[in-house]
């Protein structure tokens, strides 16, 4: 039987997020029962884009900082990490994100350490029933001991819902998130890819979601702020998502992007099976995406080509490298060559490492089509 601790929190006050979270895990078996003093424990985040807390659209800070009080309470070391998305005129905009969704800013007070998933590289995993042939995920955690997953209750307007489950597509790092979605152009064969990834994690002992401040409509990053007043918290991912949905007013049939999942068995999925222990309710009035209301399917094939029109890579700038070799030591496959600074796309994977370690900024996201550059250089303008 698995079990989902669903409990009433409408506020981001830290003090009161923290007891609320202890309260529930403490019914589990205690926070030690997931952690042991000196361990290295990441809490992964939702950080999709430079957006402000207040829009919902990323893990809250103040919900960030009372889980890693928590964690370093029981006398470990405290991780934050993720990669943004922005597979769109090359931009990689993570570093960004920390700091406009107010990451940064409670890292620095509380002495956790950001981790850029963009910077660190990635690890290559082969599992059972792998649908992506070659899956990549960041090496940050393989070299954590406990992986604490920290997704933002939200809707969304091509997949329905997004929650505990989705948030580990994060954990692809850099552009190559835009080359899974073109292998998989709809959401219930782009589950397969989630489905990959948790798979191919087994140091992720607990899911706590804030659902204190969810995004209805729209999401995952246009919709609006819905005060759900909610923290759900379990072992399971997918028992987690379940009972959000409910409790969003989504019919479970409806969430094709969870259906891999749930053949795969990631998680426990049949309601008869799922425990729910606390303040469990229907959210009245909660906005769901117009292709959730239309019953509209959508098959996004067409994406593959937007992708390809709009596919950047690396090009080391000649005139402002200075030898230094950081992107050659970086890269970790060994796609650029050491002398001559040019970049085999035939090995390249697009992690962006290359890119993210050059603190002289010689290596740009360029792309063949002139017009994609200029698009790319208007948008740069916005995150200056």
């Amino acid at each position: 039987m698995s079990k989902v601790y669903v409990s009433n929190c409408d506020t981001y006050e830290l003090e009161t997020v923290k007891s609320t979270i202890l309260k529930a895990i403490n019914q589990m078996g205690g926070l030690e029962k997931y952690i042991q003093p000196g361990q290295k424990v990441l809490l992964k985040i939702n950080l999709i884009g430079p957006k402000k807390a207040e829009k919902a659209a990323t893990t809250h800070p103040e919900f960030v900082r009372a889980v890693g009080q928590l964690v370093k309470a029981v006398g470990a070391e405290v991780y934050v990490g993720d990669s943004s998305g922005g597979a769109i005129a090359g931009m990689a905009p993570t570093k960004k994100s920390f700091t406009v969704a107010g990451i940064e800013k409670i890292a620095n007070e509380d002495g956790f350490t950001l981790i850029n998933f963009d910077e660190v590289g990635p690890a290559s995993k082969e599992i059972e029933g792998n649908f992506s042939k070659e899956l990549y995920i960041t090496k940050a955690i393989e070299e954590m001991d406990v992986v604490i997953n920290l997704p933002k209750m939200k809707t969304h307007s091509m997949g329905v819902y997004t929650g505990a489950v989705k948030n580990l597509f994060g954990a692809i790092p850099g552009l190559r998130k835009a080359k899974y979605h073109k292998e998989a152009p709809n959401p219930e064969i782009f589950g397969q890819v989630l489905a990959d990834i948790h798979k191919a994690i087994d140091n992720m002992p607990l899911h706590i979601m804030d659902g204190i401040l969810s995004m209805q409509g729209e999401g995952p990053t246009a919709g609006s702020p819905y005060p759900a007043g909610k923290i759900l918290i379990s072992e399971d991912p997918l028992s987690l998502d379940r009972i959000a949905i409910e409790m969003m007013g989504i019919l479970p049939e409806r969430v094709d992007i969870l259906k891999a999942s749930i053949q795969r068995q990631i998680g426990v999925w049949a309601k008869s099976e799922i425990e729910v222990i606390g303040d469990f309710e229907k959210l009245k009035n909660y906005a769901l995406p117009k292709s959730y209301r239309t019953h509209a399917v959508k098959d996004l094939t067409k994406v593959r080509g937007v992708i390809d029109f709009f596919k950047v890579v690396p090009v080391v700038n000649q005139k402002k490298c200075i030898k230094c070799n950081s992107c050659v030591d970086g890269c970790p496959v060994g796609a650029i060559d050491r002398d001559s600074k040019i970049v085999d796309y035939t090995i390249c994977i697009d992690c962006l490492c290359c890119h993210e370690l050059c603190m002289i900024e010689a290596v740009e996201l360029k792309s063949k089509n002139q017009l994609v550059n200029v698009v790319r250089s208007v948008a740069n303008l916005f995150y200056k």
